[in-house]
This record gives C-alpha cells, sequence and structure tokens, in this order.
C-alpha cells in the first residue's frame, strides 16, 4: 500500500475540502474510503494502519512514480464541477492503485527471483562435497522453479477482479513470501552444507539491506531487526521439521526397500543378475585386501589400497560406531577393558540376509538371533586371544570377517585396538608402542581412510588419537571425524558451543573432510540396534544443538555417516585401484625375470608346494625302515649293546670273578654281579639301545643321497621332523619287564650244546680280551711316552712326568716278573719298597701314581694271562661236558661269555621284534603327525623351508594372484559404473 506523511494533504483532497473562498469542510465529513485510502494515518480515521509485514517490505522497496496532474474534464451543459471531479479523481486514483499492486507484485517476484539467482551464483561449485550433503537437499532443487512461480502470478484482470477484496490481495502476497521463504531455506541448507557461512551471510545481508533502504525511512528500522530476528527463529523451526520429516520419510522407505530386496534377491532371476555385480564387487574387493594382507603384513610394498581404519582412544566408541554401521551387536563388549586386541577386517555388503562369517570358515552366524550374535562375538574374542602371542598384550595378525545384509554401504573396514596413553597391570610393557605402529601401519597407507573416533562425553584434550591422526594426514584429505556420546556432552558440558567448536574442525589441529556427531546408545550392552536408532533421532529431533544451530542436519546420526563414509571410500577406490594393478603388474614382471635368470630349469614352486614335496619324501623315507632285513636290525642291536655294556661286564663283572682261588667261587660270584646287573641296569640300557638305533636308522634314511633330484633347500625341514617325531616318541612301558624276564633266563643258562657254541664263545672272548689289552696298551704308552727307537729315530722326548712312570713302570715288572701269580692290589709295604728303590735312583715317586701305574700293568698282564688260558681252552669242549673232572683244565671263564654272547643275541632278536612289530609304526605315526602340525603352521614352514628362490617363488605367486584378482575387480568395477 502507498503511504502518504501525517503532515501533508494530497491534492485531491484538497480541491475536494475546499468548495469555496473562505470555506472549509472538515475532514471528517469526506467519505470514509477515501480517507481510508488517503488519510490511514490520521486520528478520524476508522479503517486503522495493519502493522507492516516482512514480506511486503520487501515488495514496497520499488520506488513510485510522482503523481502526474489530473486533465481538465470538459464542462458540457449541466455540469456540476465539483461531484463530477471528485468522482473522476476517485476513479482515477483507484485505477492507479489497481495497476501499482499489480506492479508491485510481479516486480516484487521479479526482484526475488533476481535476488535468488545472485545468490546461487555466489555459492561455489559443491560437487566436491557433495559426498557429505544428504541426497534428499539435492533433490528439492528439483522441485522448486522461479519461471513457474511468476506464471504463476494471477493477470491484471483476475487481480482487477479481486480488487475490493484486500484480504485476497494478503494472501497473494502470502503465498509469494511463503514461495521465497522457501528458496532462503534451501540456500541457507545448502551454505551450512558447504561450510560457506562468511561468504553468503555478508552476501545476503548486503542484499536484503540494500533493497529494504529504498521503501523504509528511519523509524521502521528498530521493528525490522526485531521481526527479522522472528522470522529466523521462525525458518529454522521450519527447517528443522523439514529435515525430520525427509529422515522418517527416508527411514520408512528404506525399512521398505529392505523387504523387497529381499523379495527380489531371492525370487527374480534378473534382479539377481542384476544385484550380483554390486554384492560380489566388494567380496571381490576384500580378497584383494586379504591376499594382500598375506603378502605385505607390515605394508612395505605396494599395498596401497583404500580402506576404512577405524582408530580412537580406548573407549571412545569405535566398536559401537562400526556395530551401527553393520546393524548388528557383533563385537565383545567389556566395561572398561582392552577388547579389542587385533585388527579386525570387517566387509560389509549387501545381501537377502543379515548374516556373518569368518574367512577361514564356512559356518554361516544368522545376526537375526541373539543366540547367533552371542556365539560370533564368542568366536571373535577366542580369535582374539589366539593370535596374541604369549607375553604380548595386543597382536598384529587381523582377523577377516564379512557381513551381509539388506541396506548396509558396502565397504571395507578395519576395527584397531583402542589407543592407550597409559599401561596397567597384566598389559605388556610395550603394549602402547604396539598399539601406536599397528594404527600406524594402517593409517601410513596414502589411500587409507582415516575414521577417528572421538569421545565427546571426555574432556577433548584427553584425546591422543586426534595428534596421531593429525600426523599422518596433516591436511586432513582423508580423515572423517566422528564425536561421539554426544547426549552426554550435551547433558554435562558447560558451555554447549565447545561440541560446535569440535565438530566445525576448530578446537583440535586436525583437519578432516567432514565432521560428524553420533549417537551409539545409552551405553548398555543389551540394547539393540533398532532401539539405538530410535533414541539417537529422538535425541536429535529434541537436542538444542540442532535447533539453536551448532550442528546441521548433515552432521547428524550414524546413517548419514555411513553415507558419507561409503560414497568417500568407493570415490577413493575408483581414483586408485587402476595405478596398484599397474604397480604390481610392473612387479611380476620384475620377479619373473629374476627367476628366468636365476633358476632357468626349476619349476617355481611356492612355500606350500616345497612342503608337499618335502612331506612326501620324508613319509617314503619312514616306511623304508619297515623294509631293513632283521638280520641286519639284529646284527646292528648286538654289537651297540655290547659296546655299551661291555666295560661293565669286564670291568665289573669278568675281573672282581677271576680273581678269585676256584671255580667254585668264580661262578659264584659271576651268578650273583649277573643277576644285581639284569635287575637293576641291563633291560633299561638295551632299550636305549633299540631307541638309539632305530633314531641313527631314521636319520640315515631321510639323510642318504637319493639321486640328482635331491633338494638341500629341504634339509633344516627334515632335521626339524626328525628331532620333533623323536622328541614325541616314547617307548612301549611294558617292554622293559618282558626284556628283563628274557634276560634273565639267558644269562641264567650254562649249556653249551655243541662245538660250534663253544667255539664262538672263545672267539667272542678271544676278541674282547685283545681289544682290552690293546687299549691298556695305549693308555700305557701314553704314560711312560715315546720308548727309546722313538727317540732315536723320530726325535720324540719323555716329560718329566713320563720319565717318573717309565721308571716306575720298570721296578713294578720286575716285581710281577718275581712272582707271576701276585693279586690285583699292591700291599703297602711294596709300594713301600717300590719307592724306597727309586728313590736310591734319584726319582721321587708318589706312592697314588705307584698305584696308577701297577693297576695299568697289571691288567695288562692279566689279559695277557686270560688269553693264553683261552688259547688252552679251545681244546677244553670235551672237560666242559664232563663238568672238568679229573682235569687241571678249567675254563669258567669261556661259559661266561658264551652266557654273556647268548643273552646279547636274545635280546637283539627281542628289540628287533618290538622294532618292526611297533616302534617303527609308532615313529611313523608321530612323523605324520609332526608334519600335519607343521603344515598348518605358516610360521615354522618360513623358519624351515628358506632361501631366495623359495622367497622368489612364493612372491610370484602372490603377485600373479593379486593382479589377476585386481584386474577382475576393475572389470567389474567398469560394469557396475
Amino acid at each position: 500500500m502507498l503511504r502518504a506523511g501525517t503532515a501533508l494533504t494530497c491534492l485531491a483532497c484538497r480541491k475536494l475540502v475546499t468548495t469555496s473562498p473562505g470555506v472549509r469542510v472538515p475532514l471528517q465529513t469526506l467519505n470514509p474510503l477515501s480517507r481510508a485510502i488517503h488519510h490511514r494515518g490520521s486520528p478520524g480515521t476508522s479503517l486503522h494502519r495493519a502493522p507492516p509485514r516482512s514480506a511486503v517490505r520487501h515488495f514496497n522497496s520499488l520506488s513510485r512514480p510522482p503523481l502526474r496532474p489530473a486533465r481538465p474534464l470538459p464542462r458540457g451543459p449541466g455540469f456540476q464541477p465539483r461531484r463530477s471531479f471528485w468522482v473522476a479523481r476517485l476513479a482515477t486514483r483507484l485505477l492507479r492503485l489497481r495497476y501499482l499492486l499489480l506492479g508491485s507484485a510481479v516486480g516484487g517476484g521479479y526482484t526475488a527471483k533476481k535476488t535468488f539467482d545472485q545468490w546461487k551464483d555466489m555459492v561455489p561449485d559443491l560437487s566436491e562435497y557433495k559426498w557429505i550433503i544428504p541426497d534428499f537437499i539435492w533433490e528439492l532443487d528439483e522441485h522448486i522453479d522461479f519461471e513457474k512461480i511468476i506464471s504463476a502470478l494471477p493477470d491484471a484482470e483476475e487481480l482487477a477482479k479481486l480488487l475490493p477484496d484486500f484480504e485476497k490481495i494478503g494472501e497473494n502476497f502470502s503465498f509469494l513470501k511463503g514461495l521465497v521463504s522457501k528458496g532462503m531455506s534451501v540456500v541457507s541448507e545448502v551454505k551450512g552444507a558447504s561450510d560457506l557461512h562468511l561468504l553468503l551471510e555478508s552476501s545476503g545481508e548486503s542484499t536484503f539491506r540494500t533493497t529494504g533502504n529504498q521503501g523504509f525511512d528511519s523509524n521502521d528500522k528498530q521493528y525490522k531487526k526485531v521481526s527479522d530476528k522472528e522470522k529466523a527463529d521462525q525458518l529454522q523451526e521450519e527447517l528443522l521439521r523439514t529435515q525430520m520429516k525427509y529422515q522418517r520419510m527416508l527411514e520408512r522407505l528404506e525399512k521398505e526397500n529392505k523387504e523387497l530386496r529381499k523379495v527380489v534377491l531371492q525370487k527374480d532371476d534378473k534382479g539377481i543378475h542384476q544385484r550380483k555385480v554390486k554384492k560380489s564387487l566388494i567380496d571381490m574387493y576384500s580378497e584383494v585386501l586379504d591376499v594382500l594382507s598375506d603378502y605385505d603384513s607390515n605394508y612395505n610394498t605396494q599395498d596401497h589400497l583404500p580402506r576404512v581404519v577405524v582408530v580412537g582412544d580406548q573407549s571412545a566408541g569405535k566398536t559401537s560406531v562400526l556395530e551401527m554401521i553393520a546393524q548388528a551387536r557383533i563385537f565383545p563388549r567389556g566395561s572398561g577393558e582392552m577388547m579389542t586386541r587385533a585388527p579386525v577386517k570387517v566387509t560389509l555388503s549387501e545381501g537377502p540376509h543379515h548374516v556373518a562369517m569368518f574367512k577361514d570358515s564356512t559356518r554361516e552366524f544368522d545376526l537375526s538371533k541373539e543366540e547367533d550374535l552371542a556365539a560370533l562375538r564368542h568366536e571373535i574374542e577366542i580369535r582374539m586371544r589366539k593370535s596374541v602371542k604369549e607375553g604380548q598384550t595386543v597382536s598384529p595378525e587381523t582377523i577377516s570377517l564379512s557381513v551381509k545384509g539388506p541396506g548396509i554401504q558396502r565397504m571395507v573396514l578395519v576395527d584397531l585396538p583402542g589407543v592407550i596413553s597409559t599401561v596397567t597391570s597384566g598389559m605388556a610393557a610395550d603394549t602402547k608402542e604396539t598399539i601406536f605402529s599397528i594404527s600406524k601401519a594402517y593409517m601410513q597407507n596414502p589411500n587409507a581412510i582415516i575414521l577417528c573416533i572421538q569421545d565427546g562425553s571426555v574432556d577433548a584434550e584427553r584425546s591422543i588419537v586426534t595428534d596421531l591422526v593429525s600426523q599422518m594426514d596433516p591436511q586432513g584429505k582423508r580423515t572423517i571425524f566422528v564425536l561421539t556420546k554426544v547426549d552426554l556432552a550435551e547433558k554435562n558440558l558447560a558451555s554447549p558451543s565447545r561440541i560446535q567448536q569440535i565438530v566445525e574442525g576448530k578446537l583440535f589441529p586436525m583437519k578432516a573432510l567432514g565432521y560428524f556427531a553420533v549417537v551409539t546408545g545409552k551405553g548398555s550392552s543389551s540394547e539393540s540396534i533398532d532401539s539405538i536408532k530410535d533414541y539417537e533421532e529422538d535425541f536429535f529431533q529434541n537436542s538444542r544443538l540442532l535447533k539453536t544451530g551448532m550442528l546441521k542436519a548433515h552432521q547428524v546420526t550414524t546413517k548419514n555417516l555411513s553415507l558419507a563414509v561409503s560414497d568417500c571410500f568407493w570415490k577413493m577406490v575408483r581414483e586408485s585401484v587402476e595405478q596398484q594393478a599397474d604397480a604390481f603388474k610392473a612387479s611380476r614382471f620384475n620377479l619373473e625375470t629374476e627367476w628366468k635368470n636365476n633358476y632357468p630349469r626349476l619349476r617355481e614352486l611356492d612355500r606350500n608346494e616345497l612342503f608337499e614335496k618335502a612331506k612326501n619324501e620324508i613319509l617314503d623315507e619312514v616306511i623304508s625302515l619297515s623294509q631293513v632285513t632283521p638280520k641286519h636290525w639284529e646284527a646292528i642291536l648286538q654289537k651297540k649293546l655290547w659296546e655299551r655294556v661291555s666295560t661293565h661286564v669286564i670291568e665289573n663283572i669278568y675281573l672282581p670273578a677271576a680273581q678269585t682261588v676256584n671255580s667254585g667261587t668264580f661262578n659264584t660270584t659271576v651268578d650273583i654281579k649277573l643277576k644285581q646287573w639284569t635287575d637293576k641296569q641291563l633291560p633299561h640300557k638295551a632299550l636305549e639301545v633299540a631307541w638309539e638305533t632305530l633314531q641313527e636308522e631314521f636319520a640315515r634314511f631321510m639323510s642318504e643321497y637319493k639321486g640328482k633330484d635331491q633338494d638341500d633347500i629341504f634339509d633344516k625341514l627334515k632335521e626339524a621332523v626328525k628331532d620333533e617325531s623323536i622328541k614325541r616318541h616314547k617307548w612301549n612301558e611294558r617292554a622293559e619287564d618282558s626284556l628283563r624276564v628274557i634276560q634273565h633266563n639267558a644269562l641264567e643258562d650254562r649249556s653249551i650244546t655243541d662245538k660250534p657254541q663253544w667255539d664262538a664263545a672263545i672267539q667272542f672272548m678271544e676278541e674282547t680280551l685283545q681289544s682290552r689289552l690293546n687299549d691298556t696298551e695305549s693308555v700305557i704308552k701314553d704314560m711312560v711316552g715315546p720308548d727309546w727307537k722313538q727317540r732315536w729315530l723320530y726325535w720324540q722326548n719323555r716329560t718329566p712326568e713320563q720319565h717318573v712312570r717309565s721308571e716306575t713302570r720298570n721296578e713294578l715288572e720286575r716285581l710281577l716278573k718275581v712272582n707271576e701269580d701276585h693279586t690285583a692290589y699292591l700291599a703297602n709295604d711294596e709300594v713301600t719298597t717300590v719307592r724306597k728303590n727309586l728313590e736310591a735312583r734319584g726319582v721321587e715317586v708318589d706312592p697314588i701314581l705307584i698305584k696308577d701305574t701297577w693297576h695299568q700293568l697289571y691288567r695288562r698282564h692279566f689279559l695277557h694271562k686270560a688269553l693264553s688260558h683261552c688259547n688252552l681252552c679251545r681244546r677244553g669242549f670235551y672237560y666242559y661236558q664232563r663238568h672238568f673232572e679229573d682235569s687241571e683244565l678249567e675254563c669258567n671263564d669261556v661259559v661266561l661269555f658264551w652266557r654273556i654272547q647268548r643273552m646279547l643275541g636274545i635280546t637283539a632278536n627281542t628289540l628287533r621284534q618290538q622294532l618292526t612289530n611297533t616302534e617303527v609304526r609308532r615313529l611313523e605315526k608321530n612323523v605324520k603327525e609332526v608334519l600335519e602340525d607343521l603344515g598348518e603352521n605358516n610360521e615354522k614352514k618360513v623358519q624351515l623351508i628358506t632361501g631366495r628362490r623359495v622367497q622368489l617363488a612364493e612372491d610370484l605367486k602372490k603377485v600373479r594372484e593379486i593382479q589377476e584378482k585386481l584386474e577382475a575387480f576393475i572389470e567389474a568395477l567398469h560394469q557396475e559404473k
């Protein structure tokens, strides 16, 4: 409406009230309609002035052209000038008012459109930030068309029809104001999403300020400020209601789509084929990451493929955020204690059923059933504890898990152990450093997306992870910041603006692509995902953080977070995957060239293939043990057993018995000592000999040359298998008792049945005594030093001790010549006599040295006599059959050696039967068990099968597999586009 100053009166009014000079008509006598049009501010006007409206003020900013004076009407006969002029002027004013209203409406709409276009031009290209803003914001632009708004305005004729009805005109202006307000809401939403507050606010304020000053005087400025504040509050509330409405609509549609997806994926063949590419795409990518993890667990080579790495302080809510994205409570939980002890790689993909499965297992866990959820959490906890080595708290070994379900965003996330500031009791001393190294290993990947989780309920200064993230990604080009427990933060913080500083990136030194605020429940482990979602939605709907504009709608809820992370993940994948494929292609070429140059005639066998080849060779060698002939076993066993017990037989049985006076005493002494020996030592010694023989034969078969195909690369493995198999082998416990009985019976028998047995016993005795005599001669030679021949011919000299022993030997030999039947021990007076004789020749000697020398000399003297007696007994079998009656020849020592020889033969035969029937098979079983254990232990295989050739073949296999999987994934990725 047009306004006139209160101090002036329009020209028409003056002409109406001044009919003649000196005569004035009061203003109150004017027509009420005229007063309402021209003098709304006068006291006598019955039509009161309505309060100005903000929308009208925008349209009144147009300047009004000055009124032109009315043309004089022609006066005809009988014309009444005063009445006709008033009516004409009134009609003219009304007609002008109609066109002014129409022009103001159309001009105001055009000005609003032009102003909005200017704002729209000032907004920069936000395509790079489109992944942050929910999709429904961009869809609003499709529903607002200002050309349609202008075309929808009424034309002049329709407006003229409605001219007398001022309420209709007000409704039209309200309609225009509502349309423009919606445009302003869209700009405000885009302005919040793009984070360009200063640019848009300054430009918007200047525009409104310019248009407002054109139509308002200084008296309305204060009123305008108040109304603008009220309008901003109303717009903010309306925006929140609209956003919540869209959010509820989206969630309702998502729930309906989940059911539709299930039907499509299960029943529609065409639908299954169409969705198969999308469903398997992330699984193909996850397989590539699994192979890469095995190939380069320390990320030292080309593994720069994107992952979403979830890092945060301990108990900051990392696991809860991941569970909200996976839509299931899949991780073990604890109150304050460290639960994530190893990296967990979770592959999220879409599927008809909500299930989970481990990479190395075929069991599916139904995540809609609580018992399967509990079993899954228990299995994850067991795998974590198994991966942790003894003496450690955390492990770098990755646990791979896939989760599928309708509506789940496709991506690969890695949940890392929480960063700690202090090592508590029960933890390893290097736990803090180990967690840092694991986190850095994942975050240093230039294509890894870092999902930084910060606990909003604690002081921001206590956070450690933000410094770590800022070190790994100082520019914030691949970091997404998530503030958890916002409900507790709003309740506990004295200044809620601190939350705004955090989500605007002004509090921490780190930078990020986006900032999100989420609520992950009330802290109870029994809460379901649906209840947490409802609680999160209710909180943000009623939160003053949104109502006051501290948080933007696109920055809240885990749903928006998962959408943003998924978009960022796939954007990073598409940008980097082909470059990584080219890098692995180059690596493959280099490795193949090295193999051709260094190992041109060998097959490219990796570590597992080499292990299988070695395993077959070892099993063949073990089987060959059963093919050893019984004669070979018994010969080896008898020889080794006699070597083990011969010293005891000669020193403790034969020599003491030989010192006796007569044959009766000899036999009694022999029987007693043989019984004691059999009860205490002999069976155990025999089993030891058998076990050692089995080991030696097993080692001989495993180490002997197999021809040109023999590969020394298996030496470490064979040695380890042999040692571990022998370590695990235990001889049959009942074998010793049965062997003792057999040996007792063999040693008690004295009946030599024929002459060959007698001759064999004599030969055995003669060989044994001769061997002992040779040993004794060697000892005496070392004691006395070189003889005269060696001294003269080879210029060898004796030591002083050897000289003393040589003189002592000469003196003792004269004593033995005098008394050839001397006993085995020297009497004290004989020792004194020998020493005095030596001192008389100037040789100082100790009595102990005399006794030691005597022992060896007498042993040699006795063995010479025994050998002479053995030669005499060759003809004594006849006297043996007559029990040496009426004969001076007694050969009881030959009978003793026959008993020993027979015992050795029987024991060797018994041990051979045990070996071939039982122990070889048990050893073969142990070898198989050891090989199976080694086959499952990759670390052991790496230690035992080593060398550049093995590593080169291993790298070739992995790189080829990675390249093939990457190429298949890239092809599927292009098909999806």
